[in-house]
């Protein structure tokens, strides 16, 4: 049975890092620092790839995700991988063989959302090998 985190987590830092605007899209590469509160205490640091269409829209992004802090009560870190296209859904894993300290092993899949104030929580369904 899988193990089940549950909380929060605040943006505390989007800074873009580099724009390029091509015929029908623009690209960016931004940096994001976030704080997690509940079942998972710590901060991500992610790097982020995206594509905008010609509307300005959001159409798709990619990244990584470092994780440090404690989930359960187990202190260490591990990666996550983002994957995302325009608004219709979004896949978030658990990079294996990433978890380090107590979080060796650690596979699994992160849930977000986020509601119409713009408050993120979090899922995390995830196991320990």
């Amino acid at each position: 049975m899988a193990n089940r985190a549950s909380g929060s987590f605040e943006l505390t830092a989007f800074e873009p890092v580099e724009t390029e605007q091509h015929e029908g899209a623009s690209f960016g590469r931004i940096r994001i620092a976030k704080t997690f509160t509940g079942g998972l205490i710590g901060r991500g640091e992610v790097r982020m790839l995206s594509v905008g269409d010609a509307s300005g829209g959001p159409a798709s992004y990619v990244a990584v995700e470092h994780v440090t802090g404690e989930l359960d009560g187990r202190k260490g870190s591990f990666v996550l991988q983002h994957t995302a296209w325009d608004t219709t859904g979004v896949t978030i894993r658990v990079v294996p063989g990433t978890g380090a300290g107590e979080l060796a092993g650690i596979t699994g899949e992160f849930r977000l959302t986020i509601d119409e104030s713009g408050t993120h929580t979090y899922v995390l369904e995830y196991r320990l090998g």
